[in-house]
């Protein structure tokens, strides 16, 4: 089977790819509460003829499906998790299917399934001894929330894999080489004394005032912190009526840094605001680590075959139809969110796509030796083995994620995306398979990028935060 044969094999399969990025599309589950998309994945890879293990890390909707034996070992990384409140038709204006309910505003309907088909396809090869290797695909739970990868690296799943690969739906197709910041993700909960706020007001201490005091130091913070770091937070619980003190509140912490030192330093200081705040209003406090995740380190060495495999394929292959409702979705967004999109591509590339409705012919990275200002769990498992990720054309130029026009469109013409996906990931890991020396040399240069080996950030008390929101 040469890679012309698997992406033909991946072809053959188009309908039923479509199919299910549809059907997980219609089902949207949040964060951990994924119990039938993961279930719809693990048993087609099942079927397939994977060895499938499940609920690793701790974490239910998480597993792992392997196939082959002796190594080089690949990983494909797949999520499917979706968004709170973004449901949304497959329609031209703003018209949810369920009010309030989740979405797909982030295509990991898409993603999933791409990465699905590729694993397939790769085993495929395998079997009919073209290639000799593992393939395997990750079942990662939660990435909205930046849990599933980091405690399934806690739970040593990605320690002997020797090359990781995966993807991300966008609005254009390039190699992602950008670094990521990293994450902590931390409730803290206070606990003063209730009383009669008018009657007695003596008698109580208010959690409240300590959390809002908290929130003031954490404020006055910023100006001493560096500029690429990020500090935000939600009150997820203030109290109830406003004539009791309130004995109970919490407040829901993220800081991002650069690095993991850097985001280190900075929750040592924001544990001591909150000490301090505990002390002004003469509360206690509880603090629960939901999370924490690493920067991302891109593979240039893998980067690079990605990019050859996504040029081989040349660009999605969207219908006049498709590019019809593109332009009527991307009439829907303001001219500046379609600038601020397009504002770190190269000039040549930024006057092409803005032209268009859908640009999906692949391009070099234009985000190398920057640093994004989210995170991504993916940074985790590029600390443990080399990784390379790619951007493909799923949305209307400018669209921006998390939005209804992204999860109208991952309903529609966007599962063509995960169909091109997963020609490029399994092209790829074709590659890898067949060429042992491109693992090795990947391997070289993650040890002499990295500073340190990988540590989880994690508490080993740490437990999947299955009740919190998104990032």
């Amino acid at each position: 089977m040469t890679k012309d044969t698997i992406h033909e094999r991946i072809e053959e399969r188009r309908t039923d790819l479509v199919s299910l990025t549809r059907e997980l599309w219609e089902n949207p589950e949040l964060g951990l509460q994924e119990t039938e998309s993961a279930e719809l994945l693990a048993t087609r890879l099942a079927d397939e003829g994977f060895t499938v293990n499940r609920g690793v890390g701790g974490m239910p909707t998480a597993f792992v499906a392997s196939y082959g034996n002796g190594g080089p070992t690949i990983g494909i990384l797949g999520e499917y998790d979706a968004l709170p409140g973004l449901s949304q038709k497959s329609i031209a204006r703003k018209e949810p299917v369920d009010e309030g309910g989740p979405g797909h505003g982030c295509g990991h309907n898409l993603f999933g399934v791409g990465s699905l088909g590729a694993a397939v396809a790769v085993k495929e090869a395998i079997e009919r001894g073209d290639v000799d290797g593992t393939i395997r695909y990750y079942g990662c739970p939660a990435e909205e929330t930046l849990v599933g990868k980091v405690y399934m690296a806690r739970a040593g799943v990605f320690d002997d894999l020797d090359a990781a690969l995966t993807w991300h739906p966008s609005h254009v197709s390039a190699p992602w080489k950008a670094r990521s910041l990293a994450m902590n993700s931390i409730e803290y909960s206070f606990s003063g004394q209730s009383a009669h706020a008018a009657d007695s007001p003596e008698s109580g201490r208010s959690a409240l005032d300590a959390v809002e005091l908290m929130n003031t130091g954490v404020e006055f913070m910023r100006e001493h912190i560096i500029d690429d770091a990020r500090i935000h937070y939600s009150i997820t619980n203030g109290g109830g009526a406003p004539n009791v003190v309130p004995a109970e509140a919490s407040v829901w912490y993220f800081v991002r840094a650069p690095t993991r030192k850097g985001v280190d330093r900075i929750t040592d200081w924001l544990d001591e605001v909150a000490e301090g705040a505990t002390l002004m209003a003469q509360t206690t406090v509880d603090r629960r680590f939901l999370t924490g995740c690493y920067d991302y380190i891109a593979s240039d060495t893998l980067s690079d075959v990605l990019l050859s495999n996504m040029r081989d394929l040349g660009t999605i292959p969207y219908s006049d139809a498709d590019r019809a409702f593109a332009t009527e979705l991307q009439e829907t967004l303001d001219e500046s969110t379609i600038e601020n999109r397009l504002s770190g591509l190269p000039e040549q590339r930024r006057a092409e796509a803005r032209e268009q409705a859908l640009y999906s012919n692949p391009m070099e990275s234009f985000d190398e030796g920057t640093v994004l200002s989210g995170s991504t769990d993916v940074g985790d498992v590029s600390w443990i083995t080399p990784v390379a990720q790619f951007w493909g054309a799923a949305w209307p130029v400018g669209t921006p994620s998390h939005s209804w026009q992204a999860v109208a469109a991952n309903g529609d013409f966007a599962a063509k995306a995960a169909v091109y996906a997963a020609k490029v990931l399994a092209g790829t890991a074709y590659d890898l398979l067949s060429t042992p020396s491109i693992v090795e040399a990947a391997a070289e240069e993650l040890r002499s990028t990295r500073s340190h080996d990988y540590e989880s950030p994690l508490p080993e008390t740490a437990e999947p935060p299955a009740d919190m929101g998104v990032n």
